[in-house]
């Protein structure tokens, strides 16, 4: 029984801020054009401009994916395609959200500024020792890349769904917000945030909360987390349960900061067209950057907290602000959502001819 209720609090503290996340998710995804996204991060721009419009756009692990593709093959640099890479699934409007529900304000500042940094740091890095293309070898890309065109629209709907038209009238504008954030963006990542909400769940239950505590400090337990997140497929959303798990079990709040930035940034997937679009040079220079400045991060975060004596704000032990109305409603919409993606994804009936 505290199990089930632990699960219960944890998921409808979260409820209002996930759903105002992905209101403000989709309304991003009407309101700023593409074509504008591919044309600002051209050559001429730099890292920095990459990293910080990457930050709040609404985009998981899997749909990061053809936006970069499409920027890069629109004429972006190597190294503002790689700072999009970085930022953008690992922070978001509907991320920081949850960060500020589950771990309070001070994550929640240190998670975007993070992953800012950690984008910064890997598109200079390939600016800097990325290897070089002449005009040829781009012109021969962009070839290769006409003739498999048709393979990659492929696996890009297979993974991330098909994107609607571009709505013209305000109605349509609205109502494609919702249908993206209470829909695509939902169908991206709710598995991931209710597996992260049963792990965050059993250690609230189980786990004494000094358990990890002597594991769960400085270098070396950084490292251990990267080992564990690199190979992981979650996005930033879905990571924050996890670590608020990991975090009741005893690590610091840099370790869990550090399991934030790296395991949204480096799934396999993203490491393969990083390796097929920029380079294998660059993917080097991608996980370097990603885990030095997430390491980096971490220690500062730690460092910050024993100075001045910070505490985090967990919500995990006293829930009588469940009570709410507006958690419970907002928790209610919720589990109504996913309940609908969950029968329209997994128990769909195929439809069958009367003729």
């Amino acid at each position: 029984m505290d199990f089930i209720t632990n699960f219960i609090m944890l998921f409808t503290e979260s409820a209002p801020f996930l759903l105002a996340g992905m209101f403000i998710a989709g309304a991003i995804n009407q309101l700023v054009p593409k074509k504008w996204i591919e044309s600002t991060l051209g050559k001429s721009n730099s890292v920095v401009t990459a990293a910080f419009i990457g930050a709040p756009l609404p985009l998981c692990s899997c749909s990061v994916i053809p936006v970069a593709m499409g920027i890069r093959r629109s004429g972006a640099s190597k190294a503002s395609t790689a700072s999009f890479l970085v930022s953008t699934p690992e922070t978001g409007v509907d991320s920081i959200g949850v960060t500020y529900a589950l771990m309070g304000p001070l994550m929640a500042i240190a998670r975007p500024i993070s992953a800012i940094l950690s984008a910064i740091m890997a598109g200079s890095l390939i600016a800097l020792f990325g290897s070089k293309i002449n005009k040829n070898q781009i012109n021969n890309s962009k070839s290769a890349d006409t003739q498999n065109n048709d393979t990659s629209e492929k696996a890009i709907s297979s993974c991330c769904h098909k994107k609607t038209a571009k709505p013209k009238s305000l109605f349509d504008k609205v109502k494609a917000s919702f249908v993206f954030g209470y829909g695509q963006l939902l169908r991206d990542f709710m598995v991931w945030f209710l597996i992260g909400i049963f792990f965050a769940a059993v250690v609230t239950t189980f786990v004494p909360e000094n358990f990890l505590t002597q594991y769960g400090q400085g270098v070396f337990a950084m490292l251990v987390i990267v080992l564990i997140s690199v190979p992981m497929y979650i996005c930033a959303t879905a990571s924050t349960p996890l670590a608020v798990g990991l975090l009741l079990s005893g690590i610091t709040p840099g370790a869990a900061l550090v399991f934030m930035l790296t395991g949204p940034a480096t799934n396999i997937a993203t490491l393969m067209v990083i390796k097929n679009e920029l380079g294998k040079r660059e993917l080097a220079l991608y996980l370097i950057a990603v885990v030095v400045s997430a390491v980096s991060c971490g220690l500062l975060l730690d460092y910050l907290f024993d100075v001045f004596q910070w505490k985090l704000q967990l919500t995990h032990g006293d829930h009588s602000d469940m009570v709410g109305a507006l958690y419970q409603a907002s928790a209610i919409i919720l589990a109504g959502l996913i309940l609908f993606q969950l029968q329209k994804r997994y128990l769909k009936i195929p439809y069958k001819s009367t003729h």
